[in-house]
């Protein structure tokens, strides 16, 4: 995985490093190909924002998430292999402590641990009493995982510019050019170029007509030096650790809002839930937002333009980016470079009709 920029023409040109872009040039590499990854490092991203969480089971039902028996060990492989490339641990096993928020919770739970139970697993609501409100009891969700996603970006961006692979710039789709051979941009050229950069795909003129459908997510961070930090608590809003006595405070996502800026009412709500819930003291540090491409039928958009095979994308991941990156980046590589079938329902086949209209 050590190939650098000296070929004269890359395999790959990928655009955005967040955790989808991160994934992509992984395999491409590890595949034995060549690539640059071209990012603009001033742009946040979704994936700084994240909590890292990846959970089996969702909803106020506590149904299993899509395929997840599939992309949990997919993805648990995946982050080990790259912390070990790395040589640090960025992924653990972080189980989920469920306070019960409400008498309906906690029956949904019973009925869910007694019928179609896999993750699911009864804990004493005693263990957490001296430092949460547990009327209604608790229970928990094995198997779950969390991520330093930071720590993995920012290393796997330092590993791209040690080897000449990363430019960090802006990417202005008005200097791209499609030719018999590939791609060409600033006089690199290139077999493909794969857009993984976010909402920047949402204005691409080869992309625009996919139905994204972006979210907001806010979160705090918050310190709270007396609780324990090696597990997740859920209740009606989600604490994560973070690093240190610091945690990642946030509830559900927006599908309508006014702006991209943090929200005085986001921070209200979780003070006062934390309140609500905490026995013991906190202090919020910061206040982060992140607008997620996420899509309108909640599947990723995978694969590369009908039209213009050159050109591919790998986005759309919404709030479970965490579990679906690795695998759809990985199926996406194996698609260029040996045709294997993408996932039918994340393929990009689906709107061959609406791509294939004029740009």
């Amino acid at each position: 995985m050590e190939q650098t920029t000296s070929h004269k023409k890359l395999d790959y040109l990928i655009i955005g490093q967040g955790l989808v872009g991160t994934w992509l040039s992984y395999y491409a590499l590890k595949a034995g190909k060549t690539c640059m990854v071209v990012n603009d490092s001033h742009t946040t991203s979704a994936s700084q924002v994240a909590s890292g969480v990846i959970n089996p089971v969702t909803g106020r039902r506590i149904v299993q998430t899509w395929m997840i028996d599939t992309f949990l060990p997919f993805a648990l492989k995946a982050y080990s292999d790259l912390g070990a490339l790395l040589n640090t641990t960025i992924v653990r096993e972080a189980p989920v402590v469920l306070i019960h928020p409400s008498l309906q919770m906690q029956e949904s739970f019973e009925y869910r641990y007694e019928h179609e139970n896999v993750y699911l697993q009864k804990n004493t609501a005693s263990d957490f009493e001296a430092f949460m409100h547990t009327p209604f009891g608790t229970g928990q969700i094995d198997q779950t995982i969390w991520i330093d996603l930071n720590l993995m970006i920012t290393g796997w961006r330092a590993q791209l510019i040690q080897h000449q692979q990363y430019i960090d710039t802006k990417f202005d789709i008005a200097d791209l050019q499609i030719t018999n051979e590939g791609v060409t941009w600033k006089g690199i050229q290139a077999n493909r170029i794969i857009f993984s950069d976010g909402l920047g795909s949402m204005q691409n003129p080869y992309f625009k007509m996919l139905p994204f459908a972006p979210n907001k997510g806010e979160a705090l961070i918050v310190e709270i030096k007396d609780l324990p930090n090696q597990t997740i608590y859920k209740h009606n809003l989600s604490i994560v650790p973070w690093k240190d006595q610091l945690f990642w405070v946030g509830s559900n996502y927006e599908w309508e809002y006014a702006d991209a800026a943090p929200s005085s009412a986001f921070r209200t709500k979780m003070e006062d839930a934390l309140r609500q819930l905490l026995k013991i003291p906190f202090k919020v540090v910061d206040h982060i937002v992140g607008i997620r491409p996420a899509n309108q039928e909640r599947r990723p958009f995978v694969g590369l333009h009908p039209s213009y095979p050159s050109i591919g994308i790998c986005n759309g991941m919404g709030t479970k980016g965490c579990s679906l990156a690795p695998f759809f980046a990985h199926q996406l590589i194996e698609y260029c470079e040996t045709g294997s079938p993408i996932h039918p329902e994340a393929s990009l086949e689906r709107f061959e009709k609406n791509l294939k209209k004029k740009t």
